[in-house]
């Protein structure tokens, strides 16, 4: 099975408990949102190939070490969209593909209605992004879609995850690596994570209340 890992270090925690909390406003919502993400993409990204480059210090040439692949982002529309920034902050170099999925609300089923992926010349490695791993619908899509493109290395970041969700990428890609701050208990009947923390999408643009 795919390899999945929880972060359990303690400002992770700190950080997550705030994030949940129904007060928390969105402009905190996302400050939040970005310092979970730069752990997760911390974690993630521990195994990126690395070549050998040249570094003049102001004192001698050394040699010192880069990342050596072509690394795609790709956020799930709309809420991956709060993760990119601190992501980049940490790769600067990687391009951003984007994805626009949603769920619809009567059968909980990812819904595709967007990409501007090309045709051929695939990233080495790509990391998905969406606060949420509720079902897996929305992210064995994007993951599909990715294979499709030719993508061989796949791996995916989410804040929370439902063990259903867990489960679903881990049935349909196996090779794939999971990384998220946590776990939660399963899904409601409305298919939402619990405890979890609403709909991330609404918190992070503040939209809560709108339809």
């Amino acid at each position: 099975m795919s390899q999945l890992t929880q972060l359990s270090h303690p400002v992770v925690q700190h950080h997550l408990a705030a994030l949940r909390h129904v007060e928390t406003q969105p402009a905190e919502f996302r400050r939040l949102v970005r310092r979970l993400t730069t752990l997760l993409a911390c974690a993630a990204t521990e195994d990126l190939a690395l070549q050998d480059c040249t570094v003049q210090t102001p004192l001698v040439s050394m040699t010192g070490q880069q990342l050596s692949q072509r690394i795609g982002l790709v956020p799930i529309l709309r809420a991956g969209v709060g993760m990119v920034d601190s992501f980049l902050e940490l790769v600067p170099a990687a391009e951003v593909w984007h994805l626009g999925l949603y769920r619809d609300e009567e059968t909980a089923q990812p819904v595709h209605y967007y990409d501007k992926l090309p045709a051929d010349n695939p990233v080495d490695v790509a990391f998905v992004v969406d606060p949420m791993l509720a079902t897996g619908g929305s992210a064995v899509a994007a993951l599909t879609t990715l294979t499709n493109w030719g993508v061989t290395d796949l791996r995916l970041l989410s804040l929370i995850a439902a063990p259903e969700g867990v489960e679903e990428v881990q049935g349909r890609f196996p090779d794939v690596a999971i990384t998220v701050c946590v776990v939660d208990e399963c899904l409601n009947e409305q298919k939402f994570i619990v405890p979890g923390l609403g709909d991330a999408g609404d918190r992070i643009f503040n939209t809560q209340g709108s339809d």
